[in-house]
């Protein structure tokens, strides 16, 4: 259970409560898929670490996506970390598609 940040924290980096459960739970799952940390705190729990870099700013909740802010310069390269991200994210479903099917 997340103590700090507080949701109330969170949620003004968010447009609702729905956005941020799930934009936290993409970022969580990227830093657990190995994508590196933005924020200092050191935890175990990857949802901590991710709520934690939205409240400090490192990480945003933009048009329904999370966007690092470090590392989005322009509004082409929010597009292409966007496209990026729905190919990962199209991969990784084609994937678990076919392991359901061999099994």
């Amino acid at each position: 259970m997340i103590v700090k940040p507080t949701v109330n924290e969170l949620l003004k980096h968010a447009e609702n409560r729905y956005a941020l459960v799930i934009e936290t739970s993409k970022r969580a799952r990227q830093i657990t898929k190995g994508s590196e940390k933005l924020t200092d705190i050191d935890d175990k729990s990857a949802v901590t670490i991710a709520a934690n870099e939205i409240a400090e700013g490192k990480v945003a909740i933009v048009d329904g996506s999370v966007d690092n802010i470090e590392e989005t310069e322009s509004n082409e390269e929010l597009q292409e970390t966007r496209e990026m991200q729905e190919e990962q994210e199209n991969k990784e479903a084609e994937e678990i598609e076919e392991k359901e099917g061999e099994e």
